[in-house]
């Protein structure tokens, strides 16, 4: 198997377990410390925008290649091993990827932010 079948296999599983997540996030059998993590790794990752955007060199593919798969495997390890198995069942038969609009309304907030703190910068600067 070639490294591009690998990366896509890896990509694929990726996918699967953000949707798995999401829905652990949901589920009542699930610890709430699980949750919570579950919950804010599948609501940035399914986020249809990202923190630090892909055209800024190096550091906009920093989330996507690093922060969200170790954001899984740290979730993936809080959710217990048969729910986990359970979800993932559930994630392969659902077609559709959900979108996080608590995500969306996470990451314009942080960026909201980062704009004041920029202007009020550059106001106290003159």
């Amino acid at each position: 198997m070639g490294i591009v079948a690998k990366a896509k296999g890896w990509a694929k599983r990726l996918k699967r377990d953000v949707v798995a997540l999401w829905l652990a996030a949901r589920d009542r059998r699930v610890p709430l410390h699980a949750k919570l993590v579950a919950g804010a790794v599948a609501a940035y990752a399914l986020s249809p925008i990202d923190l630090i955007p892909d055209f800024i060199p190096v550091l906009g593919y920093l989330d996507d290649l690093v922060i969200v798969p170790l954001g899984i495997l740290l979730a993936i390890r809080l959710v217990p091993e048969p729910l986990m198995a359970e979800f993932r069942a559930e994630a392969v038969r659902r077609e559709e990827r959900p979108v996080s609009r608590a995500g969306l309304a996470f990451i314009l907030a942080v960026w909201l932010l980062c704009l004041i703190l920029v202007l009020w910068g550059l106001r106290a600067l003159t």
